[in-house]
């Protein structure tokens, strides 16, 4: 007899069998056999797949950075007197290069210009190697996280352009301890000791599964693993480091084929319990199905027999999934001491700039039509179709195509949260405001994009 706690199990091996008969159904797209499966039963062993994958590890890395360095101006620059709410320097843009044109140009090019001259400077973003995919870990994180280090592949992104490696923790139901965290990361050998007596039985236990590892697709057990030794997987917090983020990436699993896969850079979990839709582009209904989600499908790249070879962690609604709702339900945003009661500009407080900035947000720019206060969002989906702008063609493994909808993100706190965009394509806030002003055409001058993001910054 099966008890209702395993019940998924059986179909767990159903799948299993189901998708090993599916591998062999293919399509057929520009002259390649593809299956929406990844290979089940692999016949090399690990050792050869690590030689054959760091056999291509230079090559592809120079490829990539090649890319990133003809985009992008990655030097380190940011202003002393803006940080991020844990002490961070915020950095400062645009880092996007422009070929033969300037942005006063760019705001007087229609779409089809911008296109039929190929000087769109916020082209979607590859993956690190784009056909290998998977979690990807910045460095700070790896240090102090050895188990994330892959051996295939390095972190793609400068570490000034990502949030705070320890970010702060704001609790909904205790404003008056300020940062929690207070600059230590929270993991599984800490979690019990800072948080015992500030939280409900109930938040506790969902904050230790949050620090738990479970089997993911490039870290696990298996010998098609992406880590030297055995893992026993990965944790929310890995990615979403105290509750917030850390710049880790990786691919979308809901498209096929994989060209065809966006990067997703991890968003923060601050503010979820205002937010009525969940993943950039999924639109799930709760967090609890999210969170579903991510351990039975989007951990093993969205394969479901993948995830049945390498040991799919079956979460239990109401005595596992439910305690991590709580505890992400508490995360708040970070302190905003310029903003009042409805999550407007004290004209006390703002500097004229900030306050020029604010009615640009409600007015000429459009900012506040998707991202309203005093959250700055409207919880619903929009499509930008950026595609617009560009030509669709295939650029370091990717296709560059539709993005689709996107979930509309809170702004609270937004200067804590950079990269910007689904997948992390704009480095800065003064990069959002550009892509924002082309891809709405409303053509801000110089001094209205620098007001838009001193508003910004005040969120």
């Amino acid at each position: 007899m099966v008890s209702k706690r395993n019940f998924g199990l059986p179909l767990i091996g159903i799948c299993l069998l189901l998708a090993t008969v599916a591998a062999t159904t293919v399509i057929f797209a520009e002259g390649k056999v593809i299956s929406s499966y990844g290979p089940i039963n692999q016949d090399t062993t690990f050792d050869q797949i690590k030689a054959a994958r760091m056999a291509v590890k230079a090559e592809r890395a120079k490829e990539h950075s090649d890319m990133l360095n003809s985009r992008y101006d990655l030097s380190k620059k940011s202003d002393s007197d803006v940080v991020m709410s844990g002490g961070k320097p915020v950095p400062v843009g645009p880092t996007a290069k422009l070929q033969a044109v300037t942005w006063e140009q760019l705001n007087t090019l229609s779409p089809e210009q911008i296109k039929a001259k190929g000087v769109f400077p916020y082209k979607p973003l590859p993956f690190a190697d784009h056909a290998e995919g998977g979690m990807l870990f910045p460095e700070m994180i790896t240090k102090v996280l050895p188990r994330l280090v892959r051996f295939d592949l390095d972190f793609d992104l400068p570490e000034h352009f990502l949030a705070d490696p320890a970010p702060a923790i704001y609790l909904t139901t205790r404003p008056d301890l300020g940062d929690v965290a207070k600059g230590r990361l929270i993991t599984i050998d800490n979690y019990y000791e800072i948080f015992n007596g500030i939280l409900n039985p109930k938040q506790l236990d969902g904050l230790r599964l949050l620090v738990t590892q479970f089997p993911q697709q490039q870290f696990n057990a298996t010998e098609d693993r992406r880590s030297d030794k055995p893992s026993l997987g990965v944790t929310c917090f890995d990615c979403h480091a105290n509750g917030h983020t850390n710049g880790a990436n990786h691919l979308v699993g809901d498209i096929r084929p994989q060209e065809f896969r966006h990067r997703i850079d991890t968003p923060t979990l601050r503010g979820v319990n205002i937010q009525r839709l969940f993943g950039s582009q999924r639109a799930l209904k709760s967090v609890e199905d999210f969170t579903e989600f991510e351990q039975r499908a989007a951990y093993f790249d969205g394969d479901i027999a993948m995830a049945a070879k390498k040991g799919v962690n079956i979460l239990e609604r109401a005595t596992q999934v439910h305690h991590m709702a709580e505890f992400m339900a508490l995360l708040d945003f970070p302190p905003a001491p310029k903003l009042d009661i409805y999550g407007e500009l004290d004209a006390t407080k703002a500097t004229p700039d900030e306050l020029n900035g604010e009615k640009l947000f409600r007015g000429k720019a459009r900012c506040a039509a998707c991202h309203p206060a005093p959250y700055y969002t409207d919880n619903t989906m929009h499509d930008l179709k950026a595609e617009r702008f560009y030509k669709r063609e295939m650029v370091n493994g990717m296709m560059m195509a539709n993005d689709g909808p996107i979930k509309t993100f809170p702004l609270r706190g937004i200067k804590d949260s950079p990269p910007y965009m689904h997948d992390g394509r704009c480095f800065t806030l003064e990069d959002i405001v550009e892509y924002f002003n082309l891809i709405q055409q409303i053509r801000l001058d110089a001094k209205e994009k620098q007001d838009l993001v001193a508003f910004l910054r005040c969120l």
